[in-house]
């Protein structure tokens, strides 16, 4: 089965963004296929290469970067989202004047246009947060 995965919510104050990683690790390693995972609302903090967990507690966004690599996931971060809450990938810190930039690696930004399409082309979209 082909899954589109929604994340609403960040990655330390709700059980959304480990219930969805947990969730789609497991419908990888069953060998159904992840067409994006899209990250919404607070759920673009999950892509903050800023993020310093304790050394005692999961490293959330690690985890979804590592995630994404092994299996070449597209992880894509709401650009008007992102935006109000300050996460900027190289190109668009650029283009707003801005000195710095924020995106951990494997995640990229873009439009609702992705969300759309993701859940036109997968078979369940599943959604984690409100």
């Amino acid at each position: 089965m082909k899954f589109g995965i929604l994340v609403n919510e960040g990655p330390y104050q709700h059980q959304a963004s480990d219930s969805a990683y947990q969730f789609t690790k497991a419908a990888l390693e069953k060998g159904h296929e992840i067409y994006r995972v899209f990250f919404y609302h607070d759920g673009v903090y999950n892509a903050s290469r800023l993020t310093v967990p304790p050394q005692d507690d999961r490293n959330i966004v690690n985890r979804w970067s590592d995630l994404g690599k092994e299996h070449n996931l597209d992880m894509v971060v709401c650009i008007a989202a992102a935006q109000r809450r300050g996460l900027l990938d190289e190109n668009e810190a650029k283009r707003q004047g801005k000195d710095a930039n924020n995106i951990a690696e494997g995640f990229r930004i873009s439009g609702l246009g992705q969300l759309i399409e993701a859940g036109i082309q997968s078979e369940r979209m599943m959604v984690f947060g409100d």
